[in-house]
């Protein structure tokens, strides 16, 4: 009977912790401190009474990405501060915080960029939001109220540094509270997300999202976040159980390993692995390419013949350290730096903050290992600065790729030590504080300059006129993807969305957002010139009308998408009609309760 109880358990708890993972609320047990009296009967005594804390968010310090601008509000991840402005309402609300991109859209985009090989398995952010609130707690539950197309949130982690007061970086904790996969749930449906989280033995205010919309059909949109916790932890943390079974810190773990010295490690000969020894190099090579990085500095502990092969720089040649961001520190990247002589794809975007890599610790790395780089990407660095930029131009002299996207703490001085690097063939300054007095201008010389390019990203340049869109497709007529969302100085009446159709006859994507001029004469257009069309969007126009989306779809064969959300001549009832006709193009229309 006993073995069976204990089956039975097993299975329960089972259950319980998948079901706890999913988010759902009302099917897991409440083993929380709730703001309810309670006491703890300790040596005869009764202890005080401990509250739970309910806190919204007092501040945004740090993300990934944003749709909106950086002066405005609307659709800002400032939105997550302070009380709900949606929920329990659902819908596209300009109120809420809200990323760049979703979908799979993005991967099929000629600026898309081929993935690092060898990334866990379980690392899946592909965006984050840091978070802070007023007062440091022992976490209880975390509500993250979700009002469009919830379900890509992926990962939540709590911080044991004080945002407000200064900590060695030597000191400063990442603790994952919950991971789980992203799921495309009801888009049509706010959600109160509130995963069963894990228990930590330090107080946090600084909790961080991460987050993956590939599985959506549109933007995720997230109203608020209240952390519940309390003061003084009641309980001792509980020992390993089935619950914390899915927990996998094996990635964070692995870590260790590249801030240790080998060299005082005795390793064995191997002489006793059978056949292993014997295979061919290159073959024990291919197989140890499947390892993670943290899998390949362990393995290099076990004996000598593994710890050549591991510290082989051709194991490194793409090397993402992005994965690993919560513990990179200056001490990896110098333990790194005898194997990444040949690397020549690097990823380090998101790491380095809060002091943990230097701007010395990040120059001693690219002198070492920046000669034979190719791309580098560094989104989300703020440790980058003029120093920084300075040593990838001297040292990087092949470089091609550079992605500086939300690296806020270059200044505009920075970016001239980028014009030095000749072979360079994709720049990303998204969120950077490049000051730019003249978009013409800048557009001409782009037109003079770069004859071949395919790719054009000026979302949101707030003074770019028809002067500068006529020397960019004058001169640029390879172009293959363009984007002018939210591009408020672009007037349809000038034709220069009729001469752009005109002269980029590859375009495959166009992105004409919250443009309220274009009309039905730079629809028919794009339908007549531009064949190979698969992304659209003219997301807000009041002009434009069913008839010439219908030639548009009719004309454009490979188009499979197209977002007419807020276009007031487009209802739902002409939504669903082009669907039915076009059933391989996904229409897009947001709505509001």
């Amino acid at each position: 009977m006993y073995p069976m109880l204990t089956v039975l358990s097993m299975f329960y708890y089972i259950c319980l912790r998948r079901r706890a993972r999913s988010g759902t609320r009302g099917e897991i047990m409440n083993c929380r401190i709730m703001n309810t009296r309670r006491a703890i009967e300790s040596s005869n005594r009764i202890l005080p009474l401990s509250v739970e804390l309910v806190q919204h968010v007092k501040e945004v310090v740090d993300f990934s990405s944003q749709y909106g601008s950086e002066n405005s509000l609307s659709y800002t991840m400032w939105n997550l501060s302070g009380l709900p402005n949606v929920y329990p309402s659902c819908g596209d609300f300009t109120q809420t915080a809200v990323f760049r991109t979703y979908g799979k859209w993005w991967e099929k985009c000629p600026s898309s960029r081929q993935p690092f090989r060898r990334m866990p398995r379980t690392f899946q952010s592909q965006e984050y939001v840091e978070l802070v609130f007023e007062e440091a707690v022992y976490p209880t539950t975390i509500d993250i109220l979700e009002t469009y197309h919830p379900g890509a949130i992926v990962r939540i982690l709590a911080c044991s540094a004080n945002p407000y007061s200064q900590t060695s970086p030597s000191e400063i904790r990442w603790e994952t509270l919950w991971a789980g996969d992203p799921g495309n749930m009801n888009g049509t449906q706010a959600r109160q997300f509130k995963p069963f989280i894990k228990q930590i033995n330090f107080t946090t205010n600084l909790i961080r999202l991460e987050l993956n919309s590939s599985p959506l059909e549109y933007y995720t949109e997230l109203d608020a976040v209240l952390l519940h916790g309390v003061r003084d932890r009641l309980l001792p943390l509980c020992k390993p159980s089935m619950l914390d079974l899915e927990y996998d810190d094996k990635e964070e773990q692995g870590l260790e390993f590249f801030n240790e010295q080998m060299n005082g490690k005795i390793l064995s000969e191997c002489t006793k692995n059978g056949y292993f020894e014997k295979l061919p190099y290159e073959l024990i090579q291919l197989i140890l390419s499947h390892l993670t990085v943290p899998d390949l500095c362990q393995l290099a502990q076990t004996c000598k013949l593994l710890h050549q092969h591991c510290y082989d720089p051709l194991q490194y040649v793409q090397l993402s350290l992005q994965p690993y961001w919560a513990g990179l520190n200056d001490a990896s990247l110098e333990h790194l730096q005898s194997r990444c002589t040949l690397v020549q794809w690097l990823n380090l975007s998101w790491t380095g903050n809060r002091g943990s890599i230097t701007v010395q610790g990040f120059s001693r790395f690219m002198q070492v290992c920046g000669f034979e780089l190719v791309r580098l990407e560094l989104a989300c660095c703020h440790f980058l600065n003029e120093t920084c930029l300075e040593v990838i131009a001297q040292m990087c002299p092949n470089l091609q790729e550079l992605n500086l996207s939300s690296c806020d703490k270059l200044n505009t001085q920075a970016f001239c030590h980028v014009a030095k690097i000749s072979g360079l063939r994709r720049l990303v300054v998204y969120r950077t504080k490049i000051e730019v007095e003249d978009y013409d201008l800048v557009a001409s010389v782009i037109g003079a300059k770069c004859k071949k390019l395919q790719s054009l990203d000026l979302w949101r340049c707030k003074n770019i006129t028809e002067n500068g869109i006529a020397a960019i497709v004058a001169g640029c007529q390879l172009l293959e993807e363009l984007d002018l969302g939210w591009c408020p100085t672009l007037q349809s009446s000038t034709g220069c969305f009729i001469k752009l159709a005109r002269n980029l006859p590859n375009l495959r994507k166009i992105f004409l957002t919250a443009n309220r001029s274009v009309c039905d004469a730079d629809i028919e257009e794009l339908a007549t010139n531009c064949p190979h069309l698969f992304h659209v969007d003219i997301l807000g126009t009041r002009m434009v009308s069913p008839g010439a989306l219908q030639k548009l779809l009719q004309h454009c064969k490979e188009l499979r998408l197209l977002d007419v959300s807020f276009c007031s001549q487009i209802d739902s009832r002409v939504v669903q009609e082009l669907s039915t006709k076009f059933p391989n193009v996904s229409i897009k229309k947001s709505y509001t309760q």
